[in-house]
């Protein structure tokens, strides 16, 4: 009973762990936005360095699951919540990675005069990082039906990203010499829906835990 009881709270450490880079993501990919709207290079290095933190943390808790399946060798839901955690941080080291991708844009763009005020790139980026939010606090309490809601909002990030791509595919027909700058803020709003795409993943492995089953989420139910 004593070992059941330890290896439970192991476990649980591991998912204030998770949670814990997740914030660590989270921060990022708002960072990332703000040094976009202000031109701000030096939070965008910050970002960058920072990366190097998040990829720490992410092979810790990789570390810690390993031993924690080696020593204990859990069984049924446990040993699926310990997978799903490993491939959880999988993906948000990603998002991470997507988010110094957007802060080395911003060094890219440096002092260039704005092309257009932003608006649909920071709802991209709001919208994504609640979904993450939520996601997380899906798989800390096991919720299937919220993480399968969750992923389903995809679907607006993909508009907003579409709505984005034909507005700065205008600017380049109507003027070529925009076609640079249009180009860098496409690549950042690309980012933003890949992190998305990485959150519908997490829902999966959500999804996962609670059944066992691994399958796509059919965002058309939701």
């Amino acid at each position: 009973m004593e070992i059941r009881t330890t290896f439970h709270k192991r476990l649980r450490d591991i998912q204030d762990e998770l949670l814990a880079m997740g914030s660590m993501v989270e921060k990022a990919i708002s960072r990332s936005i703000e040094a976009l709207k202000n031109r701000d290079l030096k939070l965008a290095n910050q970002i960058i360095a920072d990366d190097r933190k998040i990829n720490e943390k992410r092979f810790e808790i990789e570390e810690t699951c390993i031993q924690l399946i080696a020593t204990q060798q859990p069984m049924a839901g446990d040993l699926r919540t310990i997978v799903s955690v490993l491939s959880i941080i999988s993906e948000l080291e990603r998002i991470g990675d997507h988010a110094e991708g957007i802060a080395k844009i911003v060094i890219m763009i440096g002092d260039e005069p704005p092309l257009k005020p932003l608006i649909d790139i920071p709802r991209m980026a709001e919208k994504t990082i609640d979904m993450l939010h939520r996601s997380l606090d899906a798989f800390m309490s096991c919720d299937q039906e919220i993480a399968q809601k969750i992923a389903a909002e995809d679907d607006a990030i993909d508009d907003l990203y579409n709505q984005v791509y034909r507005e700065l595919v205008s600017y380049m027909v109507e003027d070529p010499k925009t076609i640079t700058r249009a180009t860098r803020l496409l690549w950042v709003a690309h980012n933003l829906e890949r992190c998305a795409d990485r959150v519908t993943n997490i829902c999966e492995r959500i999804v996962f835990t609670v059944t066992g089953k691994m399958c796509e989420i059919d965002a058309s139910k939701y």
